[in-house]
């Protein structure tokens, strides 16, 4: 995505009308106007367009603050949110919708469009509300960082591998339990690709804490997982939401793993130890879980581990560029959102500034 294409990313924001000298003269000397300016001159960025330095060093950058959780959308995400809510009206007022729309694994083989608009289609009222607001606010961090084709590309890829994976799920279970329920109930909701937007974030700031319960935000995949399959004991609509959701971070955990293409380096996926299978699991857990995962990532990837670590090198990586590649991607994430928070803050002040110089005049 070029950066162009977010209006945080897009030119800076131009100074307000103040009525005070005075008052001018206090703003352009903030911080905030130096970051700024000191921004034109900086070109060390992997982005291609100048990264805003503050006076203070710079810090990881935090997910939390007042009015920008509700700023700063990007514009793909906005079209995504209205596809959300025009499809939950739709199923709303139009009952007989959720046929053609939704996946019915009995009837999925004629209409098999079903396995990409079931994604886009929730039929609570409470799914949509928190996939819409979940979409805006996670797309906001992770589409300046892959850019607008990749983060709609990553939304389709998972969203279509994730309903063949609950297609595929149904239909085992029809044939185990000979319930029709698994044939005939609608499938349908944007939680899959929710949930793999966790495991971007838990890629990209794997260390960032969340501000109020402190936890790190490499567990939110994790965690969620955990939760959904607690839930699933407690309620007999199970299937609505448990194979997606587990489908869901399961392949979005491949496509960035493997698949995934980097333009800066032309490799594709992630081979660094911090996002390996095992990173899903409590520490205990993980020298279990590493020879189990190595077996199905030879039969899955027709690799050996040796092969495994160029992904898509004919030869094996330098040494250290795992780790090297991981610091990187880590920093282009921190860069992004600093620039997303400061351009934020910029534009709250710049009203403050608005309103004092409407009062004054």
């Amino acid at each position: 995505m070029a950066p162009s294409s977010d209006p945080v990313f897009g030119t800076f924001l131009h100074f307000p009308f103040i009525a005070s000298p005075s008052k001018r003269r206090r703003f352009l000397s903030s911080p905030l106007t130096e970051t700024h300016q000191r921004s034109d001159s900086d070109s060390n960025s992997d982005f291609g367009f100048p990264i805003p330095i503050t006076t203070e060093s710079m810090s990881t950058p935090t997910l939390s603050g007042g009015t920008s959780l509700f700023s700063g959308f990007t514009r793909l995400c906005k079209g995504l949110a209205v596809v959300l809510v025009c499809g939950h009206i739709a199923v709303r007022f139009f009952p007989s919708a959720v046929t053609y729309l939704a996946l019915i694994p009995a009837r999925t083989i004629p209409f098999a469009w079903n396995l990409i608009t079931a994604g886009y289609v929730e039929q609570s009222t409470y799914g949509v509300v928190v996939c819409t607001f979940s979409l805006l606010c996670m797309g906001k961090l992770l589409e300046p960082v892959w850019g607008s084709r990749e983060f709609f590309k990553f939304i389709f890829v998972v969203n279509l591998l994730t309903s063949v994976c609950v297609f595929t799920t149904a239909i085992a279970l029809y044939y185990i339990t000979r319930l029709e329920t698994y044939l005939y109930m609608p499938l349908s909701g944007f939680h899959g690709v929710i949930s793999g937007f966790l495991v971007g974030i838990k890629q990209i700031i794997p260390d960032q804490e969340l501000p109020l319960i402190k936890l790190k935000t490499k567990w939110l995949p994790s965690i969620t997982l955990l939760l959904s399959i607690a839930i699933s004991f407690w309620t007999s609509e199970a299937m609505a939401y448990l194979p997606t959701i587990i489908s869901g971070t399961y392949v979005s955990w491949i496509y960035l793993r493997y698949w995934q293409r980097k333009p800066e380096t032309k490799l594709r996926g992630d081979p660094s130890e911090d996002f390996a299978f095992s990173t899903f699991f409590p520490e205990f857990l993980r020298p279990v879980i590493d020879p189990i995962a190595s077996i199905f990532h030879r039969m899955l990837c027709g690799r050996s581990d040796n092969d495994g670590q160029g992904y898509a090198l004919e030869s094996e990586p330098l040494p250290g560029s795992d780790s090297i590649e991981a610091s990187r991607r880590r920093e282009r994430g921190a860069r992004a959102l600093e620039e997303r928070l400061a351009a934020e803050r910029l534009a709250v002040a710049r009203r403050e500034l608005q309103r004092e110089a409407e009062e004054n005049v």
